[in-house]
Formats: structure tokens, C-alpha cells, sequence
């Protein structure tokens, strides 16, 4: 009996479900990470760990949370790692067990599950189409005293709207203004042209309520290793993200694969060099075939195309990833990573095939 994946919690990646239907493996754009693979550094820190996985890992992550901390110029103390960006996200909905969150929407669906685990109401932000999905001032609008946290994904999944600084601020102090906690993941900001100028960071500090979320998946290509941290000034909240799941949430390899990343920094420009000379080639592509498309900040685009174009691009070998079962989304709109040129040719042949 084959299992499937109720397909509110359908990701992009499924590898192995495309396998069991097609019987072979996609050229895969469903999901956004770098199209290089991983860095030898991580693949040999990662062989070279593997010789001491009889042992348990260290539970508090203490040698790759001070390099965090030293490469973020935060203290030791605001850093916590988890096991993915998703990790982190559950914990820290858990910690504040929020009684009202507001969240905008369409964004990464684990914000939605992570908050269907606690008791607490949602109210769902639609950003629209109209204005190329951007947060307005009627969001701001929206933050209050009835507000416990506010919910953020910058440059958001999936349509890769990365809003301005000077908006993010204003966010900020309105939640400081009515006491709610604002999350910001900032997963794929490290794929931006902007990161250093965009990043929340400075704004941190220990009686402010700002966490925020970063993850190894999408720059190094480790979505099978499970690593992400949060940054976070509270030590309360972090204290509570601790007791909510087990003492080895991070594996040994997770934590030596991370330490390695730090040391790929020649690895990291390659990709943004790519994302950088690709990204506009995919768009106008696109945009060649009459589709409407968002130009978004981070390593994806976000377009709308035909009903059944998931399936016809299957058919030839391509996995593209299908955001139907986004909140605030319906059928027709879809996402695809930047990928090498030669696979960016690929998508685009089959593309003008099946949607003239």
C-alpha cells in the first residue's frame, strides 16, 4: 500500500513521490535550493563525521552556535539551532503559545500547521495580486493589542516579495507598540542581492520581542541534513523553544555539516553569481510565453500558467512546484527555482512546447 502526504502539507522536492508515479527521477524546480550541490567542504565534514555517530551529539549545538554567533555579531546566548527552519518554527509558536496570531497569506504553509498545534485564533492577511502580493498599510493597520504575534517570511514563499526595510520597521514598532512578538524567517534572504542591508539583525536585543529564523537549506544545498537557528535577544523564549522538543534535535552531522558551510565562502558568490545571471533568463522566458510574472527578490519565480501544467511538464520529465494548496491561492499559479542554464533551457523548451 503506498502512503501519500495530505497535500495541505505537500511541499516542493518530493522526489520519491514523482519516482513512484513516473518511475524515474525529475529534473527538479519544485524545489529552491542552490542548483550547484552541496560543497565539498560539507560533503567532507559530512564523511568525516559519519565516523562518530556512535556518539550522542552535543544538545546544545555549543561549537557551531558560537561560530553562528561570531558570523551574526550577535551573542552566543541569542542563537539556537534546530533541526531545519521548520524546527525552529514549531518551537517557537510553541513557546509563545500565542492567543491571536496575524499572518499573511500566501506564505510557507508550516506556519499555518505550527499554529494549529497550539489553542490560539489565526486571523489570515490576504496580500493581493493587484500589487504584486506586497503588505500595505491596512496590515499595519491590523496589528493591535488583541495581536500576540505577528508572522513574517522575508522574501516571502512563495511569491518572493521581499518588502522594504523601511516597512519591516514599521512592522516592528508596531508590534513593540501593543506588545506582540514578530517572527521573521528570513530563510532565503541570504539568496538576495540585499541581505546585509534587508536583514532584521540589528534590530534585535534582549527585552525586544524579534525573533528570527535562518536556514543552511536553501544557500548549500542541505535540505537532507535538517540545520536552521534562530536569533532571538530572549532568553526566556529561548529557554521555552529548548523544552519543546527532544534534547537531540540537532544531529552530530547536522552540526559538523554546519560548521563546514562557514567555510564555503567562495561556494556561497558562485551561487549568487548564478541566481544573479539566470534569473532574469528564466523571467523573460517566461514572460515570452504570454505568462504573468512576479520578479521576486530570492532564488524562484512566481507566475501563473496553465491548469494542468504540473502535469505536463511531469510527463516530461520536470517537476515544477504546484501552490495550490497555498492559503489565499488558487489553481494555476506556480513556482520554479533558478537552476543552470543548461536546465533553464531544458524548462523552457518543454515549457513552449505545452503551453502553445
Amino acid at each position: 500500500m503506498k502512503t501519500t502526504i495530505d497535500i495541505k502539507r505537500q511541499h516542493g522536492g518530493d522526489l520519491d513521490t514523482f519516482r513512484e508515479r513516473y518511475g524515474r527521477a525529475p529534473l527538479d524546480y519544485s524545489s529552491n535550493v542552490s542548483p550547484l550541490g552541496v560543497p565539498e567542504e560539507i560533503k567532507q565534514a559530512i564523511a568525516e563525521a559519519a565516523a562518530e555517530v556512535d556518539r550522542y551529539p552535543d544538545p546544545l549545538c555549543r561549537t557551531l552556535t558560537e561560530k553562528i554567533a561570531q558570523e551574526e555579531g550577535v551573542p552566543a546566548e541569542w542563537v539556537l539551532c534546530g533541526a531545519g527552519a521548520a524546527d525552529v518554527i514549531f518551537r517557537a509558536v510553541a513557546a509563545i503559545n500565542p492567543a491571536n496570531t496575524l499572518l499573511p497569506v500566501p506564505s510557507f504553509s508550516e506556519y499555518e500547521h505550527a499554529l494549529e498545534q497550539v489553542p490560539g485564533r489565526v486571523d489570515y492577511f490576504p496580500s493581493m495580486e493587484w500589487n504584486g502580493f506586497r503588505l500595505v498599510q491596512t496590515f499595519l493597520d491590523r496589528i493591535d493589542d488583541s495581536v500576540d504575534l505577528v508572522m513574517l517570511c522575508e522574501p516571502n514563499n512563495p511569491t518572493g516579495v521581499l518588502d522594504h526595510k523601511q516597512y519591516l520597521n514599521r512592522v516592528f514598532e508596531a508590534c513593540e507598540q501593543h506588545d506582540a512578538w514578530l517572527i521573521v524567517d528570513e530563510s532565503f534572504l541570504d539568496m538576495t542581492e540585499d541581505a546585509e542591508e534587508m536583514t532584521m539583525t540589528p534590530q534585535l536585543g534582549e527585552d525586544r520581542k524579534l525573533l528570527i529564523i535562518r536556514s543552511f537549506t536553501k544557500m548549500y544545498a542541505m535540505a537532507g541534513v535538517r540545520l536552521g537557528y534562530c536569533l532571538c535577544g530572549s532568553a526566556k523564549l529561548l529557554a521555552g523553544m529548548r523544552e519543546q522538543g527532544p534534547p537531540w534535535g540537532v544531529s552530530h552531522i547536522a552540526q559538523k555539516a554546519g560548521l563546514a558551510a562557514f567555510e564555503a565562502g567562495a561556494y556561497k558568490e558562485r551561487v549568487l553569481e548564478m541566481v544573479r545571471a539566470e534569473k532574469p533568463y528564466l523571467y523573460e522566458g517566461l514572460r515570452s510565453l504570454g505568462l504573468y510574472v512576479l520578479p521576486g527578490a530570492a532564488n524562484y519565480l512566481f507566475f501563473k500558467g496553465p491548469l494542468k501544467l504540473p502535469e505536463l511538464l511531469s510527463e516530461k520529465g520536470i517537476l515544477i512546484r504546484d501552490c495550490s494548496n497555498y492559503r489565499g491561492l488558487g489553481g494555476g499559479w506556480y513556482r520554479i527555482a533558478v537552476r543552470t542554464h543548461e536546465e533553464n533551457e531544458q524548462l523552457l523548451a518543454a515549457m513552449r512546447e505545452v503551453c502553445q
